[in-house]
């Protein structure tokens, strides 16, 4: 299928169906529906093994995302704009409570979060964490894995720590902030939706279908860039080479350099990529942000939410984290065999999405 007829489509099917998600099965599993959606903004997407509960509202480019093991979500979720639920293949599911609030540009990776939890901005909560029942995780804040934060607690920092308790009072009105917060911004988002074109990964890669913006994109055999990514390449372009995938949410801007991800790489889920150079065998952690003159050499690692420095070079053979981010240990072959199964595990997800995509795509042509 032409990828420029196949994306032209998704936009449109998505457009004659605003007030739902865009919904895609996985190894014959579509999502469940506990009761209706109250409300998804344009390009939210339900996928896979996914139980979601009545009463959610998704803003635009919402992903809930189940392939390698499921989603379970309780009533009343709010997802807000650009931000990502997920699982670890085969590892950990994400359960999530009731009445849980989730702000723009998050990532909810594989793990738990307790009833009437607030998730703010720009916050990653990663594998095997628990978020204890009326949490608030405080905005750009990282959730180390396997961590856990106890009930009803204000919690912060890199990695993020309970610092005091919260009252009810206060927790109801930062479930009302950071959901109306969520409104301005998902405006800004429809803007950039009207101005952008066709996206296309040639022959070689899938293209999810909910990819927007502008720009040349070139991408190798095996290749693969998910559900809400936003590509702001311009002339100069965006390369994904062979086997390597980027995943929901993340977003590739070329103003001044050509981004490049090589052989095998994994950009994590709510990457920025700002005019940078990633190598081949790389991992680059969730919620991390690579400044403009960013080079990551061949195989390394980089730690869930890092930020470099503008120029900043990330030596072979380590493990990268922290804002800014600095060498912290050499890599183990575990690392190098993480970076290896994830390029895998997203070869064989492409395959299927992708099949699943073209079909739903023909319908929408007929």
């Amino acid at each position: 299928m032409d990828w420029k007829r196949g994306v032209r489509l998704a936009m449109r099917t998505m457009s004659a169906l605003e007030a739902s998600p865009f919904v895609l099965e996985y190894m014959g599993v579509r999502p469940a529906f506990n009761g209706p959606v109250r409300s998804s903004g344009f390009g939210s997407a339900v996928l896979g093994r996914v139980t979601l509960g009545n009463d959610a509202i998704l803003g635009p480019f919402a992903v809930l995302r189940g392939d390698g093991h499921v989603v379970e979500v309780g009533d009343n979720l709010y997802l807000g704009l650009h931000s990502t639920v997920h699982i670890a293949h085969e590892l950990y599911s994400a359960k999530l409570g009731a009445r849980v609030t989730i702000g723009s540009n998050s990532v909810v990776h594989a793990c738990t979060v307790g009833d009437d939890c607030v998730i703010e901005e720009n916050v990653a909560v990663l594998d095997g964490a628990i978020v204890g029942k009326g949490c608030v995780v405080a905005a750009g804040s990282v959730v180390y894995p396997r961590s856990v934060l106890p009930p009803g607690q204000w919690c912060e920092g890199s990695p993020a720590v309970p610092m005091r308790p919260l009252d009810s009072v206060e927790l109801r009105e930062l479930h009302k902030r950071v959901r109306a917060d969520g409104l301005i911004g998902s405006s800004k988002a429809i803007e950039r939706v009207a101005n952008s074109v066709a996206i296309s990964g040639g022959d070689h890669g899938y293209v999810a279908a909910t990819v927007t913006g502008s720009g040349t994109l070139r991408m190798g055999e095996g290749s693969s860039l998910w559900f809400g990514c936003v590509l702001e390449s311009g002339a100069l372009g965006v390369t994904i080479a062979s086997g390597a995938n980027v995943q929901d949410n993340t977003v590739l801007r070329s103003e001044e350099h050509l981004v490049r991800v090589g052989e095998g790489s994994t950009i994590g889920h709510n990457v920025l990529l700002h005019d940078c150079t990633v190598g081949a065998r790389v991992l680059v952690g969730m919620g991390s942000t690579l400044a403009p003159g960013t080079v990551v050499m061949d195989d390394t690692f980089v730690a869930a939410g890092s930020c470099t420095a503008p120029g900043q070079v990330l030596k072979s053979g380590w493990l990268w984290g922290g804002r800014p981010a600095r060498a912290m240990s050499r890599m183990s072959g575990r690392m190098h065999q993480v970076i290896q199964v994830s390029a895998e595990i997203y070869r064989e997800y492409a395959t299927e999405f992708a099949a699943n995509q073209e079909a739903v795509l023909r319908g929408a042509d007929r």
